[in-house]
């Protein structure tokens, strides 16, 4: 996992998935999930909603030079007041996982301070400067 923001790896790999897998579904388990630690804007917010792992929290963010991404928290696993802790502008420093399932279907998610067998990194959100694990 970066240390610090690197938008250049974010969008070199966000621009490699989308060449690769242009036109098509990316078949379960035919990629590698990515550890990626950006900065950038949000664009949107979106409501939360219950999921299988518990209620998420959703919002789009911008990347310098890449394609807007959409974030998800596992509100569940935070340490964070009620959503929504974020708003249109704020600006943010995401660490988490980078998956990519389709052109309209990829996010950066593992965004608490959780771990598992498949996935090491522990991920947070700061928005402005307010760090949520």
């Amino acid at each position: 996992m970066p240390a610090q923001c690197d938008n250049a790896r974010f969008v070199n790999d966000q621009t490699a998935y989308a060449q690769q897998f242009s036109h098509k579904q990316v078949p379960y388990g035919q990629h590698l999930d990515l550890p990626e630690h950006v900065c950038g804007t949000v664009m949107q917010v979106y409501r939360a909603r219950r999921s299988r792992s518990g209620m998420h929290g959703y919002f789009l963010m911008s990347v310098p030079g890449g394609k807007p991404i959409r974030v998800v928290s596992n509100l569940d696993e935070m340490k964070a007041p009620s959503w929504p802790w974020v708003k249109t502008g704020d600006q943010v420093e995401v660490q988490g996982r980078y998956y990519y399932d389709g052109p309209s279907r990829q996010g950066l998610d593992w965004t608490h301070h959780g771990t598992s067998r498949k996935w090491p990194w522990s991920g947070f959100v700061s928005v402005n400067g307010q760090r949520y694990e």
